[in-house]
């Protein structure tokens, strides 16, 4: 195995601290102390029961607002406690964002350990099938093009199909993706798979309840079967919150180089949040299975879910190392009389730049 596989930054060490740890400030020792020298004067002991019940929301009296005051904003720090979304989130704790120039350093790392792999996968002959799933704009894309960016589309290839045409619709539903099923030494990215019928399919009504269930039935027996004919088939789905999916529709709304990327599917999905939770939970439900389990990917940092999952992928392959030897380029050959055609025969593209 290779030692490139878990790559961690070197400023990303720091401890987490949440709401409910309180550190003293400067502005806490001076109230500490405004409290003392008043309890110096002779009504201490009237003060301190005063401040009791103030905690029950009782208006302060004239004589006591020094005394609240300073009182206030040490009770507030230990009763609210760190409120965390668990709808979409593993880690509610955020790391800080990873610095390009880091990011750029794992990567590279990362995709010369996939250049091995790939290596491995056609020395040994594997056939590797890797499921993108998830919510829309939580990062799919982007990791399938940082894995494929250094790989040979020979042995590496991306499968994004389009909507069914209306024959594809009449046909068995698994069929249109097993003709891009991998042969021995390739692995394929599919982006969006045969999990369309238990999301947006399911959703917005595209099969009947009948094709539906027929589906929940048939997809765990599908996949084992996928397994058991020796395709190693690995399932990720991008979790990403309802901020921050937002936040890249409106980037992708407002940037003419992502238009592309917004689809009417994509509006219709901001609008039926739940209904795409409530079909996940459903799917995870009956297809989250022994030989094909699902890894769930937070994405909303993009820089961190892609090297997780390009880290956790290489993982899951026990590979080895088959860099050859460093090639010797052959002198070229003579020209032995040969003469090159005038260059004025030729049409050049214009040099603009």
């Amino acid at each position: 195995m290779s030692e490139a596989k878990a790559i961690v930054p070197e400023n990303d060490q720091a401890t987490n601290v949440t709401e409910e740890q309180t550190v003293p400030t400067p502005a806490t020792t001076d109230k500490t102390v405004r409290k003392t020298s008043e309890k110096a004067d002779g009504d201490a002991k009237a003060d301190a029961k005063k401040a009791e019940p103030k905690s029950a929301a009782k208006p302060a009296k004239a004589g006591d607002a020094k005394a609240a005051k300073g009182k206030s904003t040490e009770t507030k720090v230990a009763a609210i406690p760190a409120s965390v979304d668990v709808n979409e989130h593993a880690h509610p704790t955020r790391k800080p964002k990873l610095k390009t120039q880091d990011y750029e350093k794992i990567l590279s790392k990362l995709q010369m350990e996939l250049v091995k792999l790939q290596e491995w996968i056609k020395f040994k002959k594997l056939k590797v099938v890797v499921l993108f799933e998830g919510r829309d704009a939580a990062g799919k894309g982007g990791t399938i093009k940082r894995i494929t960016e250094s790989l040979s589309p020979r042995v590496t290839r991306v499968a994004a199909l389009p909507a069914p045409t209306d024959r594809e619709k009449t046909q068995w539903y698994f069929q249109r993706y097993i003709q891009h099923l991998p042969a021995g030494g390739e692995m394929v990215l599919f982006d969006r798979s045969w999990y369309n019928r238990a999301g947006v399919e399911r959703v917005m009504g595209f099969c009947t309840e009948e094709e539906y269930r027929e589906y929940l039935r048939s997809c765990p027996e599908f996949e084992r079967m996928l397994v058991r004919s020796g395709i190693i088939l690995i399932k990720y789905w991008f979790s990403v919150s309802n901020e921050e999916q937002e936040r890249r529709f409106q980037e992708r709304i407002f940037t003419p180089a992502k238009h592309w990327k917004l689809s009417p599917m994509d509006l219709e999905s901001r609008a039926r949040w739940v209904e795409y939770s409530k079909a996940k939970d459903i799917m995870f439900a009956h297809t989250d299975i022994k030989q094909a389990p699902w890894f769930v990917v937070d994405g909303d940092d993009k820089k961190r879910a892609r090297l997780n999952v390009i880290t956790h992928l290489l993982n899951m392959i026990d590979y080895e190392d088959l860099t050859p030897q460093p090639m010797v380029l052959p002198p070229r050959q003579e020209e032995g009389g040969y003469v090159r055609p005038p260059l004025s025969d030729q049409t050049f593209i214009p040099e603009i730049y």
